[in-house]
């Protein structure tokens, strides 16, 4: 699994911190020239594939306006380890990240509104739009899309499956025959094996009738419309459980994204449900390969794919927001840089041109855009915290085989405590 999601489970809601500047921010003229002639140096943090990407454009942007720029590598818990060094006044002043840190980085004021006219915002696909705004607001500049897909190896596998009951009996049958190991490779534990994988798990869940929060009219996620512990999760977990290793065999817990990708790798399953960032790897072994959305249950509903989208974030404690707020609208919110990174790693571009572009080099980009037709963003309120450690554990328990009502209603009660509604 992604990094960004795995590092979900960890993330905790901060207390709020106070509003105003950050002591130390330059004071004065607020326009990039104004800030310019203080020699600011503009710093951005990014992981080690966008850096390298991002450099020549933050010297470019650097040199036209007089100033410096540095682009920082930070490659685990970004969004830890920016909240930790903003609030000591040690952040940097433009942030590459996932959009579902939004609410925590608001919640606790570390992100600036980004300052976008809604005739440029339409450039980009609505999801990524959707994604980016919050309570309102939009808070980053979108660039990339990933979401789920089903990953079927063509010569076991010549046919599509319509649904995903028809999914397992072909990969049953393979398997009967002794051309593969497993049915399916399906990411049900996150790496450590210890824990479930509730974004991988997701579109069975929505097939199967769940859902996490309801939603409200501006088009947020509603916490107080809590899904989990209903009669409808239950009956979707009913579906998941009768996959799992007291049902088909075809969910395990010892799969995880890595042995799932691999088994698919090396022709012992027909079929993964991953995302883009497995591309490479299923190229280099040389499978013959199809990419279609995640199949739903038969009589089901879509089966639902967490969309989750990568950003540009001004930092609110940054020494140069006017700076910032320059950088991130128009450099980065350029066609050129939205082809540079898809270049860089063949991943869906938020920007229409960019993606376009993308489409008419790599056709999986088309694929996978079909697969985000039904997706939904990933939550980006704080409250989303309170999911992941129980709906996980939830993931492990039905897998595993036990009883599955008083395991959805136990995880249900869990969450609600932590958000305030147990009672």
């Amino acid at each position: 699994m992604r990094r960004s999601f795995v590092a979900l489970t960890a993330c905790l809601t901060l207390t709020a911190c106070g509003g105003g500047t950050a002591g130390g921010e330059t004071s004065g003229d607020a326009s990039p020239a104004g800030q310019a002639a203080s020699s600011a140096t503009l710093t951005i943090w990014a992981d080690q594939m966008r850096s390298a990407t991002l450099k020549p454009f933050a010297e470019a942007f650097a040199k036209e306006n007089g100033i410096k720029a540095e682009v920082v590598v930070v490659a685990q818990n970004q969004q830890q380890t920016f909240v930790t060094a903003s609030q000591a006044g040690k952040g940097p002043d433009v942030l590459v990240g996932a959009h579902d840190w939004i609410g925590n980085l608001v919640q606790n004021g570390l992100i600036e509104p980004i300052q976008m006219t809604e005739d440029r915002l339409s450039g980009y696909v609505d999801v990524a739009r959707k994604a980016v705004t919050y309570d309102g607001q939009v808070y980053g500049v979108p660039y990339a899309v990933e979401n789920l897909a089903l990953y079927r190896n063509t010569d076991l596998a010549p046919e599509a499956p319509k649904t995903f009951d028809d999914l397992v009996a072909t990969g049953r049958e393979l398997k009967e025959q002794g051309k593969v190991k497993e049915i399916v490779g399906y990411p049900v534990s996150q790496q450590n094996g210890q824990s479930g994988d509730t974004y991988h798990l997701y579109p069975l869940y929505t097939s199967g009738g769940g859902h996490l929060f309801g939603t409200k009219p501006n088009g947020d996620p509603d916490p107080a419309d809590l899904g989990v512990g209903t009669p409808a999760s239950v009956a979707a977990f009913e579906k998941i459980a009768a996959l799992g290793e007291k049902g088909a065999g075809a969910l395990k817990r010892s799969f995880t994204s890595d042995n799932s990708a691999a088994m698919f790798a090396e022709g012992k399953t027909a079929f993964l449900v991953s995302g883009p960032w497995r591309l490479a790897d299923v190229r280099t072994a040389g499978v013959k390969y199809d990419v279609t959305p995640v199949p739903p249950f038969k009589g089901g509903g879509p089966a639902r794919s967490f969309v989750g989208v990568q950003a540009f974030f001004v930092a609110s404690k940054g020494r140069n927001k006017a700076l910032a707020q320059e950088f991130v609208t128009n450099t980065l919110a350029s066609d050129e840089v939205a082809k540079a990174l898809f270049d860089a790693e063949p991943r869906m571009p938020a920007l229409r041109t960019a993606l376009e572009y993308a489409a008419a080099k790599d056709p999986d980009v088309a694929k996978f855009e079909a697969a985000a037709k039904d997706g939904v963003p990933l939550p980006a309120i704080p409250q989303m915290v309170a999911v992941w450690q129980p709906f996980n554990a939830l993931i492990h328990s039905v897998v595993k085989g036990d009883p599955v009502e008083p395991a959805v209603k136990a995880a249900g009660k869990a969450i609600a405590e932590q958000l305030g509604q147990a009672g």
